[in-house]
């Protein structure tokens, strides 16, 4: 996969990131909210790793 690739798919990542922040703070999610801090937690760490590898492209 081409690197302009990866971080169109990246960038697209990274704007729904905040839509599970909302999600997170609805009340109502019961343990569903679990999955829903765990799924932030590992955009983060791709989000982390992707800057370290292409430090020139911003999100």
């Amino acid at each position: 996969m081409a690197a302009e690739r990866i971080k169109e798919q990246v960038v697209a990542i990274a704007q729904q990131r905040e839509v599970l922040i909302r999600l997170s703070k609805l009340p109502n999610l019961g343990t569903l909210a679990v999955d829903v801090i765990q799924a932030i937690e590992e955009m983060d760490d791709l989000l982390s790793e992707f800057k370290r590898t292409f430090p020139d492209c911003v999100i």
